[in-house]
């Protein structure tokens, strides 16, 4: 089966094509607009992906040496996401697969970014996936394909969000926490001790008050003391968040038995999380798998994965599916 696939669900419009050779383009059209605002406006970001949704998914048709007549079926993002992102993907998508006389297949963005392990790996089942973001830090036990139980999740803020916000204060550029990650690996993680909130507690999260902490912290602090500190504020910011994260993956490895682990999401990118899961894996014995950094972050391919996954368990769409902003 041949899969078209589309992703728009934040400030990223993205096209990929997936052929039984695996993964044959991954075009993603990033939005600048938002730097300015150190955060995504939802209204700027929808008309961006009205903008340039034709053209990003020609262009993923033209790398994958594909054209429409060979396309099988189409993917796309549903939620959770902003709405008005969604629906242009979503509109998009209906129009080719009525026009094209193909089947639909509606992707949960959470569930994507999961399965975004797949597209390389062929990791076993049951699994333990911690998937972080900017929207989202969950630990979800996967008992087997789409068979998922969220046994963790934030009470407030992401690890994403988190990075963002403290990167902002930093004066860094949106998003911060690329930009974080590479001066954390110059930095001393023991500069400063930020809280890590919630650690001896179950397997939810909490950030917003690390956000916080860092607020007060850098608010008497002078932009020269600031800019010669940076790598040593950075690589203890992500000290803070990787330590948390990893304690709370280790300990739901303890409570359900599981021996494969997948890290997911954007953050699952940054260098100081990788190698403490790493390091954890070694000692726990666990296999862990991480996806590619292009497909951490919001992309078509995994979406084409996950369909892909879905078309083989019969799970198509109707014409008259609808997006969802949050999740369900």
């Amino acid at each position: 089966m041949n899969i078209l696939a589309i992703e728009s669900s934040c400030d990223d419009t993205s096209a990929a094509v997936l052929t039984d050779q695996g993964i044959q383009s991954n075009i993603i059209a990033s939005q600048s607009i938002h730097m300015q605002f150190g955060g995504v406006v939802p209204e700027l970001a929808s008309r961006a992906h009205q903008k340039t949704i034709t053209q990003t998914v020609q262009q993923a048709l033209d790398e994958g040496n594909i054209s429409l007549d060979e396309i099988d079926a189409v993917a796309v993002t549903q939620g959770p996401g902003l709405l008005g992102s969604l629906l242009v993907g979503i509109c998009f998508a209906k129009g080719l697969a009525l026009s094209r006389g193909i089947p639909i297949i509606g992707v949960n963005h959470m569930d994507a970014h999961i399965y975004a392990n797949f597209i390389d790996y062929q990791p076993g089942f049951p699994l333990i996936a911690l998937t972080v973001s900017g929207g989202h830090t969950q630990l979800v036990h996967v008992k087997s394909p789409f068979k998922h139980e969220v046994i963790g999740k934030t009470r407030d803020d992401a690890a994403g969000e988190a990075f963002d916000k403290i990167g902002k204060l930093l004066g860094l550029p949106y998003p911060a926490g690329p930009h974080m990650d590479k001066l954390a690996k110059e930095g001393d993680p023991g500069f400063h001790k930020f809280p890590q909130a919630l650690l001896q507690e179950g397997l939810d999260f909490s950030f917003s008050g690390l956000k916080t902490s860092a607020l007060y912290y850098l608010e008497d602090k002078e932009e020269n003391w600031i800019k010669e500190h940076l790598n040593d504020i950075c690589a203890s910011v992500s000290f803070a968040i990787a330590e948390v994260l990893v304690k709370k993956l280790k300990r739901a490895i303890q409570q359900t038995g599981v021996e494969t682990v997948l890290l997911a999401g954007g953050v699952s990118a940054n260098s100081m999380l990788r190698e403490k899961c790493e390091k954890m894996a070694r000692e726990t014995g666990v296999r862990l798998y991480s996806p590619k950094v292009s497909y951490c972050t919001d992309n078509a391919a995994m979406i084409a994965i996950t369909g892909r996954m879905k078309a083989d368990l019969g799970q198509f769409d109707d014409l008259d599916m609808v997006p969802f902003s949050s999740l369900l």
